[in-house]
């Protein structure tokens, strides 16, 4: 899938990956309520896979970069940091 948001050679910054998770997650929304009333289209399942697969790298690359989204993903191998850096919906660190 080429959507712009899961090119692995640029950089983005904190405000791009967090718009591009909220673009590709609200896409899966949609595509899933479609889902519900057409569950047998196979366009609308092999999209909903790679939105998923985008979503996935999007917040793989997001968590590596500036730290987890939510606190059932922390890192632990440096103890627990979910509470040391600023939280992701924090406006004051958004480029």
């Amino acid at each position: 899938m080429n959507n712009g948001y899961t090119n692995r050679n640029s950089a983005m910054s904190r405000k791009e990956l967090w718009d591009a998770i909220g673009s590709v997650s609200f896409a899966m929304d949609e595509l899933r309520l479609f889902l519900d009333t057409h569950p047998d289209c196979a366009e609308a399942l092999s999209l909903f896979s790679e939105y998923s697969n985008a979503r996935h790298e999007l917040l793989v690359r997001y968590t590596q970069t500036f730290g987890p989204l939510d606190s059932y993903t922390p890192g632990t191998e440096n103890g627990w940091t979910w509470n040391c850096g600023p939280m992701p919906w924090s406006t004051e660190v958004m480029d």
